[in-house]
């Protein structure tokens, strides 16, 4: 989707954004996208690590029902 888009294409959208917020809130958005990022991938993690869990679980129930079978 966004394999056109090149320098010029790059600049053109961050002039735009200083128009839209100005010079001063542009530290305040960059501070929100961050935290938006680092709370995705933090939520990220917990999903697959959750998934991982269960797989593990779920390993260990069939081997005992292996074991009393």
């Amino acid at each position: 989707m966004f394999q056109n888009v090149g320098f010029v294409g790059i600049m053109m959208i961050l002039v735009v954004v200083l128009i839209l917020f100005g010079p001063s809130k542009l530290p305040e958005l960059g501070r929100a996208v961050g935290r938006t990022l680092s709370e995705f991938k933090s939520s990220a993690r917990e999903l697959v690590g959750d998934d991982k869990e269960q797989e593990k679980e779920n390993e260990g129930e069939s081997s005992v029902l292996k074991l009393k079978g």
